[in-house]
């Protein structure tokens, strides 16, 4: 019992120090990017945690603690850590700093963070109160409030979008039938990283159409290097190793890799990352 406990804290422990670190040069007061100007995933995660809150606050309502630290916990392993965040640290550490990209992804994780600090501050205060204080010594919490988080109120999140929450259900669960082949190469030794695979995936017209809207940046959500998105009748994937060069700065399998002689190394979306206009992300 005591290690499931253990368990549970350190999952959402982690998360939260992965948030933290992650908007620490971030200034909400003049980064934050308006909603309907954020990518389309992180408006997805801003629906989703606005779904989580509304159960949440209905549980304490009543006074049920119990079933806001499982579903908490769930959040944090299968919403942001298997995914969400998962998808994002490309986005983070590879597109310019001040990017719309990046400020995009920023702006998302800074408003997940003060709602699952309020989430989870009745259960887990100390942690709670830690962070609140780390926030309020860089001058991010209001004044009014910087003494403890128990004298602020929840955030007030976009509200739930349905349609763009069971458009993004889909996506992942065609992006864990596809991580299940990936994995089978993966075992078998045929590939490290799921950025060394090569995708072909084919899918019927429903399918194809919600993975189309995703564009060049299909391949970010699946976190592979390459996607071969086909239309056809079934579902099929075929994953092999790909033959491209690794980037040695976003690890990704292009065959761009040295395009640049004086940064031989670098593929060509880091090289106008680094030092060029920097590629536009739309989706994720």
């Amino acid at each position: 019992i005591l290690a499931r406990v253990v368990d549970t804290y350190r999952r959402i422990r982690n998360t939260l120090k992965f948030l933290l670190a992650n908007v620490s040069d971030f200034d909400p007061a003049v980064d934050a990017v308006p909603l309907e100007q954020m990518l389309e995933i992180d408006r997805y995660a801003l629906s989703r945690a606005a779904q989580l809150q509304s159960d949440i606050l209905e549980h304490y309502e009543v006074y049920e603690f119990h079933p806001v630290v499982a579903k908490l916990q769930i959040y944090c392993s299968e919403d942001l850590g298997s995914f969400y965040l998962d998808i994002l640290k490309d986005r983070l550490y590879t597109t310019a700093p001040k990017s719309l990209a990046r400020r995009s992804a920023q702006t998302a994780l800074w408003q997940i963070t003060q709602a699952m600090l309020r989430w989870m501050a009745p259960f887990l205060s100390f942690t709670a109160e830690e962070a609140w204080a780390v926030l309020g010594q860089a001058g991010k919490t209001p004044s009014a409030t910087r003494e403890s988080i128990f004298m602020d109120t929840y955030v007030a999140l976009a509200q739930v979008d349905a349609a763009l929450l069971a458009k993004w259900s889909r996506i992942r669960e065609l992006r864990d039938t596809v991580n299940k082949e990936i994995e089978v190469l993966r075992a078998d030794g045929k590939l490290g990283s799921s950025l060394q695979a090569k995708v072909a995936l084919t899918v019927g017209p429903d399918d194809h159409a919600l993975l189309a809207s995703l564009g060049e940046d299909l391949k970010f959500v699946f976190i592979t290097s390459v996607i071969d998105l086909r239309a056809g009748d079934a579902l099929a994937i075929q994953v092999s190793p790909s033959t491209g060069v690794k980037c040695e700065r976003c690890w990704h399998y292009r065959d761009d890799v040295g395009v640049d002689a004086v940064h031989p190394t670098l593929c060509g979306r880091c090289t106008s990352n680094l030092f060029g206009a920097g590629e536009t992300r739309t989706v994720a």
